[in-house]
């Protein structure tokens, strides 16, 4: 069965309180249950980790390899500073789509800059729920798993 890896990085666990002008009100379960659904239609099996611990994410992303066939991540601040999560993304051979649901570039100066791009596939940013999704549609049709 193809897989693949939805992480969310820091503070994520707190979405739907968490700044709901800035980040909305769906919670990450809210997130995860959508993502799910549609990973089903597709025959597509799909997991979930969300860790605030920059370790505990290289550490699932190395995981990652020969088990997922995407990883769509979430960073959230670590998009910012994370050498380590770049390194652990470029050390693996597991295609990265990096999400978020907000859009970086109209935010505070330092959140214009991801390190983690150059060694990820594509970046959705700015549209809430629909970050996910259509990061989920891109591995979908990558994975050729699309309906």
């Amino acid at each position: 069965m193809k897989k693949i890896l939805v992480l969310h990085g820091p503070n994520l666990n707190l979405l739907g309180t968490r700044e709901p002008e800035i980040y909305g009100r769906l919670t990450m379960e809210d997130i995860n249950r959508r993502m799910e659904a549609r990973a089903k239609r597709a025959s597509v099996g799909i997991d979930f980790f969300q860790s605030n611990h920059e370790g505990a994410l290289v550490d699932a992303i190395q995981q990652a390899r020969g088990k997922y066939g995407f990883i769509i991540l979430n960073a959230a601040a670590y998009t910012h500073y994370s050498i380590a999560i770049r390194d652990a993304i470029g050390a693996v051979e597991v295609p990265v789509i990096e999400v978020h649901l907000s859009n970086i570039h109209k935010r505070e100066e330092f959140r214009h800059h991801s390190v983690i791009s150059p060694v990820v596939m594509g970046q959705v940013a700015g549209l809430g729920l629909e970050s996910y999704l259509a990061a989920l549609e891109a591995a979908l049709l990558k994975m050729g798993a699309a309906e």
